[in-house]
């Protein structure tokens, strides 16, 4: 049976726009929440057949009226990146169909696979996770699709960032300088832009975390052209929150051992990881609720400003 709470949340015209993509016969048997992301409503639909064969798919949907206004541009780059990726080794979503401007739906939405797998955000078992992210992050930037996607993108500015409370104020006030120079010149590689243990998926057999892999890499919103350096300081800062400042500070070598090409220049690497940091500072009370929300209670809003805080000092002192 549906689950009527959640097709409640699913507006009308948007469920009869999936019923148009299902095969003949198909029908939503069950509709349920999907927790983790911060810009879009994600549901998993179960999809039955009359042989009694079922499948899952997955609807994003942007109702948020700030996150609406860029929907459009974020949606097409999702389906365009999506569509990429079926003919490269990479685990993504299959794309079913997108309305990026709400043509048919109530709001800009996006329909696609599901894939196997779930996020693992523990800190057991981190020391077989950080060799495979790395080489994941190394597969995804070798891409070298026909059309470049969009130029990446980074709202932070000097002016913007959110200092925590009680923070090394001599730290935060050299990375802030940091950023106020001019980006430095890179090579540019395909990225992801969101590229963190939140976004990929994981089979763990019971009992043997040294077996894992990866199922899956999933949201592919914010792909974009830029510094191989960039998508590295994403992901190091999410396990600096995550796991601790040093599991930060060690992603980049991952990278490196996984055949991953870095900036040349200590500055230039610094730069890059610095930007990321003080990106996250913005974000730290919405991510910090989604993390404990998955089960990571520990992690507050104001332990996960002392450890961007630890971070961020730890990047002056080693890179500065």
């Amino acid at each position: 049976m549906t689950d009527h709470d959640e097709a409640a949340a699913v507006r009308p015209l948007t469920l009869a726009w999936v019923g148009r993509h299902l095969a003949a016969g198909e029908r939503i048997t069950r509709i349920e929440a999907l927790h983790g992301g911060i810009t879009a409503e994600m549901r998993r639909l179960t999809v039955g057949a009359r042989d009694g064969d079922t499948r899952h798919l997955v609807l994003r949907s942007f109702v948020d009226p700030f996150h609406v206004e860029r929907a459009e541009e974020s949606l097409t780059g999702e389906s365009g990146a999506l569509t990429l990726l079926t003919r490269t080794a990479v685990p993504a979503p299959g794309l079913i169909a997108v309305d990026p401007a709400a043509a048919h739906c109530e709001y800009p939405s996006l329909l696609m696979t599901h894939l196997a797998g779930r996020t693992v955000l523990d800190d057991e078992g981190l020391e077989t996770r950080v060799p495979l992210l790395a080489r994941q992050l190394v597969a995804i930037h070798a891409l070298r699709p026909a059309e470049r996607p969009r130029k990446y993108g980074t709202l932070t500015t000097a002016d913007t960032v959110v200092v925590p409370s009680g923070a090394d104020a001599a730290a935060w006030a050299a990375a802030i300088d940091v950023i106020r120079e001019p980006a430095p010149p890179y090579e540019g590689r395909f990225l992801h832009r969101d590229f963190q243990p939140g976004n990929v998926l994981f089979d763990v057999p019971p009992a043997r975390p040294a077996a894992a892999r990866i199922t899956g890499v999933v949201d592919w919103a914010a792909t974009s052209w830029g510094p191989a350096d960039l998508d590295v300081a994403h992901c190091s800062v999410n396990l600096a929150l995550l796991h601790g400042p040093t599991w930060g500070l060690r992603f980049p070598a991952a990278y490196e051992e996984a055949g991953g090409v870095l900036a040349a220049s200590a500055s230039e690497r610094r730069f890059w990881q610095v930007r990321d940091a003080l990106a996250s500072s913005e974000e730290v009370e919405s991510v910090s609720r989604l993390w404990r929300e998955a089960g990571r209670t520990e992690l507050t809003t104001r332990a996960v400003e002392e450890r961007l805080d630890a971070y961020v000092t730890a990047l002056m002192d080693t890179l500065g």
